[in-house]
């Protein structure tokens, strides 16, 4: 099965001729993204982490059928003895999977976790309150015994025609045991978004290359990978491009024709041999957006054709913190993701800044900490330089100082997103 996505207008990404406050850019992200790639249906078994296209109705209660929530006794509650002891015959025994008889008024039924309740019977008695004569076939119940303990209404979990996974939504362990319980054995997905990424600069080589003087380990490309193995995208490795228009063209020219996005980080400045804008411009369109925050105030967004362009920052932490916080949403809302910020946890600083340039937001690398008191803090990593992949190292999350404060103080509110909101794993 295959639908149509939507396209993206020529000018998506087309931004205010300013210095773009953080808040509207991830306001013209949402308004402006949309999936761009096809639907494919796929087995329950290989959905993990895929994008749901449409969504899963239950077709009956789930359960079908009301069941015992523990092994016991099934009985009618009308025939307990609210003020004294009730004894009453045994007449069957219910096991998970048996289709019983209805039971018969005055009786009960030995009954086991998951069986069918019989029809009549409303409530369960656990064993360890029944006092159970084998030999005789009777059960002694004791007085007070709530009606309906201890049984799991049909449609408890579900009720017929509702949804138990949404379009839209990104399918975790969970949601696949939802699906599950419906019988559902095939989902319809987004496809895979298909990512081009790419390093520039002759002085770029990739790890178990030979050090050699001017030269400079591709760490990008492997923040940028490992980050998007998050997200449910094919990579598509370009390798380092030479410092050669041509090479670059060649380059984007294939991606284009092969890919959904194209990733690139540095070289989209205005040097001499920084040919990733103008090349974007040539084979399409690009818009750089000059974002009022720190790390990464530049970043190009662009399309050629269908293909979306994202350029980002060449220090290190920069184009790590800039694609988490915009083309991580980014890329997710091409995927067919509804859009969804991470959550922010709003904790007070463990740390001070005296004096800070108000007017832009601060993207800090830090962690979580028990101080003194007992108490959860943010700490920050003593450094700013967005060159310093350490900072990243040591940290389990990322510090958001919005635009406001002139100074952050021990004590004071910082918003703290933790890593794993990314899919990141845990240190």
């Amino acid at each position: 099965m295959s639908m149509t996505p939507r396209r993206l207008a020529n000018d998506c990404f087309a931004a205010l001729d300013k210095l773009m406050p953080h808040e509207e850019a991830m306001r013209l992200l949402k308004e402006r993204i949309a999936p761009v790639v096809g639907t494919e249906e796929v087995a329950l078994a290989d959905a993990l982490g895929r994008v749901l296209a449409e969504d899963v109705i239950a077709p009956r209660n789930i359960p079908a059928f009301a069941n015992a929530a523990m092994d016991g006794f099934a009985v009618r509650h009308t025939d307990l003895n609210p003020e004294d002891e009730t004894e009453l015959p045994v007449v069957m025994r219910v096991f998970a999977g048996d289709v019983p008889q209805p039971l018969p008024e005055g009786a009960a039924a030995r009954i086991f976790t998951g069986a069918p309740m019989p029809e009549g019977a409303d409530t369960c008695v656990m064993q360890e309150d029944v006092e159970y004569d084998e030999a005789a076939g009777v059960a002694r119940f004791p007085a007070g015994i709530p009606k309906g303990i201890n049984v799991r209404p049909a449609g408890e979990d579900q009720r017929a025609g509702a949804p138990v996974a949404r379009a839209g939504e990104r399918l975790r362990p969970p949601e696949l045991a939802a699906i599950a319980s419906t019988g559902t054995g095939r989902v319809t997905v987004y496809r895979r978004l298909k990512v081009a990424l790419m390093s520039t600069g002759d002085e770029i080589i990739r790890p178990g290359m030979p050090f050699s003087e001017g030269k400079i380990y591709d760490a990008n490309h492997f923040f940028l990978r490992g980050t998007l193995a998050t997200l449910p995208v094919e990579v598509v490795d370009y390798g380092i491009l030479a410092d050669e228009r041509a090479a670059v063209e060649e380059a984007f020219r294939r991606a284009a024709a092969e890919c959904d996005v194209i990733i690139t980080s540095a070289g989209i400045s205005t040097g001499e041999a920084d040919y990733m804008a103008e090349t974007v411009r040539k084979l399409g369109q690009l818009h750089a957006w000059r974002l009022a925050i720190k790390p990464g105030k530049p970043i190009a967004f662009g399309q050629i054709g269908d293909t979306v362009y994202l350029g980002l920052p060449g220090n290190p932490v920069a184009a790590f913190v800039t694609f988490l916080i915009y083309g991580w949403p980014l890329l997710s809302g091409l995927a067919g993701h509804d859009w969804k910020e991470p959550e922010r946890i709003t904790l007070p600083a463990g740390f001070e800044m005296k004096k800070r340039k108000t007017g832009r937001r601060e993207f800090l690398r830090g962690w979580l900490e028990t101080d003194e008191s007992g108490c959860t803090v943010v700490r920050r990593f003593p450094k700013d330089g967005s060159g310093l992949i350490s900072s990243a190292v040591a940290a389990t999350g990322i510090i958001e100082i919005t635009e406001e404060p002139a100074s952050i103080m021990p004590g004071d509110t910082v918003r703290f997103i933790p890593f794993g909101a990314f899919g990141i794993g845990a240190k």
